[in-house]
This record gives C-alpha cells, sequence and structure tokens, in this order.
C-alpha cells in the first residue's frame, strides 16, 4: 500500500511550515497529518543529522511517496541532497519536488534532473570560491585588514594595561570598557606573553 509523506523544513523559528503544506494541498496531494514532518533546523544540517528526518527515516517503507516543496527543504548541499534522494530510492521510498514540477527525483527522469542540478550546483559553488578568493586577494593587494575589526581601539588597550598593571579586576575593567571578560583577558594574556 502507497503512503504519503510530507517533510516540511524551516531554518529558523520565527518561520512556520504552514505554506508549505498548503502548497502540497493545493498541489493535489492529499497527506495525512500524522504523516507531515515539520523540523526547525538550519540545511546546512546533512539530512541523516537531523532528528525529524531521522525519525521520519524509520517510518518509510517501500513504495512510499515523500514529497518537498523544494529541494532545498532536503538540504542546501547538492552533494547531501543526491545522496539523501539516493537513499530513498535504494529503500524504494520515491521522492517527489513540487518545484520541479512534482517530478519523482528517483525515476530516470529525476535522476537526470539531479544530475543537472548537481552539476550546476557544484559549478556555482566553485565559482562562489574563485570570486572570493580573487575578492580577498585584491583587498590584501590594496592594504586592507581582513577579519573582525579589533574589540579595543590602541587607546583602549593602553588604558586596560593601566588597570590591569594597577589591580583593577577583569570584570570591573570590562565594565568601565563596555566589553567582555574574554576581551579583557586576552589583552591580560598578551601582557604576560
Amino acid at each position: 500500500m502507497m503512503r504519503t509523506f510530507l517533510y516540511a523544513r524551516v531554518s529558523t523559528t520565527d518561520q512556520s511550515t504552514d505554506n508549505q503544506v498548503i502548497e502540497v494541498s493545493a498541489a493535489g496531494f492529499k497527506v495525512e497529518g500524522h504523516r507531515i514532518v515539520s523540523e526547525c533546523v538550519s540545511g546546512s544540517i546533512a539530512a541523516c543529522e537531523r532528528k525529524g528526518f531521522t525519525k521520519l527515516l524509520d517510518r518509510l517503507e517501500a513504495n512510499d511517496v515523500l514529497l518537498v516543496t523544494k529541494l532545498d527543504r532536503l538540504g542546501r548541499n547538492a552533494m547531501d541532497v543526491r545522496q539523501t534522494v539516493e537513499r530513498l530510492a535504494d529503500m524504494g521510498v520515491r521522492v517527489h519536488c513540487l518545484a520541479l514540477g512534482g517530478i519523482d527525483l528517483t525515476s530516470p527522469a529525476g535522476k537526470m534532473t539531479m544530475g543537472v542540478i548537481t552539476a550546476v550546483a557544484e559549478f556555482e559553488r566553485d565559482l562562489i570560491i574563485e570570486r572570493t578568493s580573487a575578492g580577498l586577494k585584491r583587498a590584501v593587494a590594496e592594504g586592507k585588514k581582513l577579519g573582525r575589526r579589533p574589540a579595543l581601539c590602541a587607546e583602549q588597550r593602553a588604558l586596560v594595561k593601566e588597570r590591569l598593571q594597577a589591580g583593577v579586576s577583569v570584570a570591573a575593567i570590562a565594565r568601565e570598557m563596555l566589553t567582555t571578560r574574554q576581551t579583557i583577558m586576552r589583552e591580560r594574556a598578551a601582557l604576560t606573553a
């Protein structure tokens, strides 16, 4: 007997999976409430490491259908999405993505679509890495300092040094400088190094 499940995911707690449920219903799919798995977790976390998705895997059986509204609900990494779809296919579960016209990603046409999407995603990732690297090199060549700005300016650091040498507590200095204790402790460690 074929059962239909929906995996709905959002990344932050101020978002809701309600729109995904509505979208699936509007597309004509009937999914019983107890077969809707919703969770709030970043797409950068591999699907197999998500609590809700792991529980879903335990419930799925051969001939079941898993619906997702978009591929990025399964993950943001094309390789992870592909591995997840392949794992589900090996279980005999068909995966349908509404954003791709409801195509079954485990069918021959779906596998081809996944291959193209994976290739495009890898190409895009390589371009981003290339552009980022070029931008960093250009910034360094222009004399720009990379990384986070220091928490304290040179004047504040000198004042922290004076206070530390005068025996003022780290917590008191942090309050005075409107910064964290860790920042002051780093300054203290730099003095003794």
